[in-house]
């Protein structure tokens, strides 16, 4: 992308981290944000610091985890905002410990956000973001995978 200006930015993860840098460094590029965290109080932080700061930035508490949390995501944001031009496919969980001493739980956990948070965000973004750019001549859109 070559023009970041009041274009859409959709980050999970955004309460602290990574997600969180993200989110601020969209923000001073003037990009419009929809900010997700399975965390409400930091999520919230982030939003009202951002909004303090000048930035249009919209939220919802989500668990990457669950395909109807994304899919809310993605509402919230043509919702708000009408296109998507960015997803920071965030969220990413890591279990301590020795890595055979992990738990079925422990796996599972990990695998639901690290793996299907991914697989998630790109089956519902994907396609709506290939709608927008129907819509747009000049539309440029990138998804960016952290897991």
């Amino acid at each position: 992308m070559k023009n970041f200006d009041q274009r859409v930015a959709v980050i999970t993860g955004a309460g602290s981290g990574l997600g969180r840098a993200f989110a601020d460094k969209a923000a001073a590029l003037n990009m419009k944000l929809v900010l997700s965290d399975i965390r409400d109080a930091p999520l919230q932080q982030s939003i009202q610091e951002l909004k303090a700061q000048g930035a249009t930035v919209v939220g919802l508490a989500s668990d990457v985890a669950k395909a109807e949390d994304i899919e809310a995501l993605a509402k919230l944001a043509m919702d708000s905002y009408g296109a998507v031009h960015c997803l920071f496919n965030n969220a990413g969980v890591a279990s301590g410990g020795l890595v055979w001493e992990s738990t079925v739980k422990d796996w599972e956990w990990v695998l639901n956000v690290n793996l299907w948070g991914v697989i998630h965000g790109v089956r519902i973004f994907t396609p709506l973001m290939l709608e927008c750019a129907k819509k747009d001549p000049a539309y440029e859109g990138h998804i960016i995978n952290v897991s």
